[in-house]
């Protein structure tokens, strides 16, 4: 897992530690020392800790004026034991809420397990959104299950087309304006 680094080919267009709305703002990385890790397994100092013990994220890209934000994530969503819901949603989504953020593309093809809770904290997100949505991108079938099981796809859109795009593939307003053209696909009909 310590080889696994957060998507880097859009640093020339965003860094979220230079960016003084973001949450990570002024955080310092090292390339060498790997101090974070998920159970026993390192993982790459790139990763940014968000107070999860087997949740950690990157956000690749925000457009401020478009109102999007890409986050990549990597771990375990644990819900059940770790909240990572309402950390996320604290430490994260408030901060860019309260800068006008309300589109949300959630890349997690490196979630590697899902344990759900109660939905209140993916139900306020929604509703701090209103004209906004939450699009969850590759993740893994098995995760995408557990958050059907959960209810969670009432709050979020996944699966299907969205679920097949090659994201790394786009430049960020592409993929949103992508993104963007499926939802608004999946919510006329």
């Amino acid at each position: 897992m310590h080889e696994i680094e957060p998507y880097y080919n859009w640093r020339h267009l965003y860094i979220a530690d230079n960016d003084i709305k973001s949450p990570f703002y002024g955080r310092t990385y090292s390339e060498f020392e790997y101090d974070k890790q998920i159970y026993n397994y390192l993982i790459h100092p790139q990763w940014d800790d968000i107070g999860s013990e087997t949740l950690f994220i990157k956000i690749l890209y925000v457009s401020y004026q478009k109102k999007f934000a890409i986050i990549e994530f990597i771990g375990e969503w644990n819900d059940c034991l770790n909240n990572d819901i309402m950390i996320l949603k604290r430490e994260i989504i408030d901060t860019l809420i309260e800068h006008g953020i309300n589109k949300y593309i959630l890349i997690g093809e490196n979630v590697l397990n899902f344990h759900s809770s109660d939905d209140s904290y993916y139900e306020e997100w929604s509703e701090d959104i209103e004209d906004g949505w939450i699009a969850f991108l590759n993740f893994r079938s098995h995760v995408l299950t557990e958050f059907q099981r959960a209810n969670i796809d009432y709050y979020i859109l996944l699966g299907g087309k969205i679920n097949e795009i090659s994201w790394r593939t786009f430049q960020p307003n592409d993929l949103f304006e992508k993104i963007d053209h499926l939802v608004a696909k999946r919510l006329q009909g």
